[in-house]
């Protein structure tokens, strides 16, 4: 063996659980690969940034970094920076035209090769690699079935599917993550095994539009004339993965309202390990403007559904997506946004301005945009309802005793520490002794907030399962 120290690398992420994900795989192939992961980018040797394009500021965001990135690079000999995920995807050759010191840029379709180019760049020097669409081939297709390093040890991303078949007006992940394939039914029950083996207690599975999972398989099969059932897969799945032994909390995100169906309420009903949390986006209240994004809904369905699922559901939990500002949005369609966010009572809303994104049919509406100070004072309107519903749905829980995930110490301040309920709801309390994350315990919950719930430490009700990795120092 080299006696020359081994490389070390910092992966920052931005974006979607999906990058997430991604980059718990670009970790896993660079540890593969020799590499050591540090904390901080004046230890390292390698920066890999991880983009999003969700956002219009994504693009400021890391040409900003990049350029505090390139003094970084020129502080010491060998030093490279890599960049990859939706926005590399979308930008492909720009960014080395912006900021020539990158050394590898690489797409959403390409994170198997991730150690791969970051070497042949160190030989070569600095190299774009975008591919069209996923490698036919499972461990390049899923990022879940390559090597991983995951941040903590006591749950675990699983992919189910990757790309997108909706043509949403404001989204560019199509473009950037290509079409819906779903990952073979049994590799994933193999994987949510495997990771029960090793001690995960929590899964979450992960795609773009969960519950159109397997609508793929299905057609394949049907058109090699094979006899197909006509129930959703990804009920089955859902089901599947919630009774495998040692898996305490099933999670599912993110899924699409047009695509819900009373099977998967059901499932979430029956099998006591799927978490009682729904993500349900909504986007916008308005008919005229969902039919505008091409939503595939209308808001008397996407409320139904949401009532199917709280009636069969005990104590469900609903979070949800809405736009504020979508181009042509006038005052009565952001009143109906109002309207349906009341009646559907979150209990949390992720809140966004619109932001144009080029790609997207959304941007080319320009003479349709709304005045930025106009959707400034609808964003600070809607946030009043939903963090309303959010404040009386966490004052109710006030007095009960919460089954939570411990997930350790809260990085603002280690002497609180932070716990997760079944309903996705985040808790902070003050333990007597150290508790090891990946515990099981239970809190009495004392206070609400609009985003948190504070408690008390009732017990721990079980320790972790994981293995924890001890450091062994070479002689």
């Amino acid at each position: 063996m080299s006696d020359q120290e081994p490389r070390s690398y910092v992966v920052r992420t931005f974006g979607c659980q999906m990058n997430d994900h991604d980059s718990e795989r670009i970790s896993g192939l660079l540890d593969a690969d020799g590499l050591l992961a540090v904390e901080e980018e004046d230890d390292a040797d390698v920066v890999v940034l991880n983009t999003c394009c969700i956002r219009e500021n994504a693009d400021n965001k890391l040409y900003g970094n990049l350029g505090m990135l390139k003094r970084w690079k020129d502080a010491r000999e060998g030093r490279q920076i890599v960049v990859s995920g939706c926005l590399a995807q979308k930008d492909r050759d720009i960014v080395q035209k912006r900021a020539p010191w990158v050394d590898v840029v690489m797409g959403t379709h390409n994170v198997h090769r991730a150690a791969e180019l970051l070497e042949t760049a160190r030989i070569d020097g600095p190299l774009t690699e975008i591919l069209e669409e996923a490698v036919l081939d499972d461990h390049a297709m899923f990022p879940s079935a390559l090597p991983a390093k995951r941040v903590t040890s006591y749950d675990a991303w699983v992919t189910i599917q990757i790309g997108c078949d909706n043509s949403c007006a404001f989204c560019i992940v199509p473009s950037v993550r290509g079409s819906e394939i779903s990952r073979p039914y049994d590799d994933i029950v193999s994987e949510v095994r495997a990771l029960a083996d090793q001690g995960v207690t929590e899964v979450t599975l992960l795609g773009q539009n969960v519950n159109s999972y397997g609508r793929d398989l299905q057609l394949d099969k049907r058109r090699a004339g094979e006899d197909v059932s006509a129930r959703p897969l990804f009920s089955e799945l859902l089901r599947e993965v919630g009774t495998v032994a040692g898996i305490k909390r099933v999670r599912f995100t993110s899924p699409h309202p047009k695509d819900m169906r009373p099977e998967t309420f059901a499932v979430m009903a029956e099998v006591p390990t799927i978490c009682e949390h729904l993500h349900y986006p909504l986007q916008s209240g308005s008919d005229r403007l969902l039919a505008i994004m091409h939503r595939g809904y209308n808001a008397e369905r996407y409320l139904e559904k949401l009532h199917q699922a709280r009636q069969l559901i005990p104590d469900l939990a609903i979070s949800t997506d809405i736009i504020v500002g979508f181009p042509g949005e006038t005052e009565e369609d952001f009143v109906r946004t109002l309207e349906v966010s009341a009646e559907a009572d979150y209990d949390y809303a992720y809140t966004f301005m619109f932001s144009p994104r080029e790609g997207t049919e959304a941007a080319t509406m320009e003479d349709q945009f709304v005045d930025p100070a106009v959707v400034a004072d609808r964003f600070a309107r809607l946030r009043v309802v939903v963090e309303h519903s959010a404040v009386i749905r966490h004052e109710a829980r006030i007095g009960r005793i919460e089954d939570v995930l411990i997930e350790g110490p809260s990085r603002r301040n280690p002497e609180v520490y932070q716990a997760r309920t079944r309903q996705n709801k985040v808790v902070h309390f003050r333990p007597k002794n150290a508790i090891r994350a990946g515990s099981y315990g239970l809190v009495e919950i004392t206070e609400a907030a609009p985003h948190h719930l504070r408690g008390i430490l009732r017990e721990v009700t079980s320790d972790p399962s994981h293995k924890v990795r001890i450091p062994v120092a070479s002689m």
